[in-house]
């Protein structure tokens, strides 16, 4: 399936925020993602076909995310702190990649941030949108990022989704909805079953 792939390349170049718009729209979104400890969201995501799948999306604050589809798709993204997983239950595959190196790197370790990416002109004053792309790694596609402004977001900013389009040029768009932050993560809620092992190992 190819919904999972194009969702890491959406979030891949998140906070790799911005120079075309005024200064301090860069500034602010790299503030909210230094400012971020947790979140959590519906989320929604539609490839180019109009194909929907919906979750649940959880984050915390160094390293950990986790994208819970819903009931029924076999497929879990999980980001533990160390490394960041794509498991498909399905057919039992697991792929992994380090955290500083894999797509969702700059969410999940917002002190690399800001190398290839610029604020975009979207016309609409209540929005920043991001739109970046990294030409060293043109498999991870381009993402327009887009925060809203919101006196009660971190940095005054609240994620509403993104927009990706990959190395083939198909699009994904994921829109969040219910964002909640601060709230208490463990750290269980990173974990995740392996479907290589017999005995399902966390």
């Amino acid at each position: 399936m190819r919904l999972p792939y194009a969702l890491l390349a959406a979030v891949s170049l998140t906070a790799a925020a911005v120079a075309q718009a005024p200064a301090g729209d860069l500034a602010a979104a790299q503030r909210f993602l230094g400012q971020v400890t947790t979140m959590t969201a519906r989320f929604s995501q539609t490839d180019r076909q109009g194909r929907v799948l919906t979750g649940q999306l959880s984050w915390k604050q160094p390293g950990r995310i986790r994208f819970q589809y819903e009931k029924g798709v076999p497929l879990l993204i999980v980001a533990d702190g160390r490394a960041l997983v794509l498991i498909d239950y399905q057919v039992r595959q697991v792929q992994r990649w380090p955290i500083r190196n894999s797509p969702l790197g700059v969410l999940l370790d917002p002190a690399n941030a800001g190398a290839y990416a610029r604020v975009v002109d979207g016309g609409d004053p209540r929005l920043i949108q991001v739109e970046a792309r990294d030409p060293k790694h043109p498999e991870y596609g381009r993402i327009t990022l887009v925060l809203a402004r919101d006196p009660a977001g971190p940095a005054g900013l609240t994620l509403q989704g993104w927009a990706a389009l990959d190395s083939q040029n198909n699009r994904t768009t994921v829109r969040l909805t219910d964002q909640r932050y601060g709230a208490a993560l463990g750290d269980d809620a990173f974990r995740w079953n392996d479907p290589r092992s017999s005995t399902r190992r966390n």
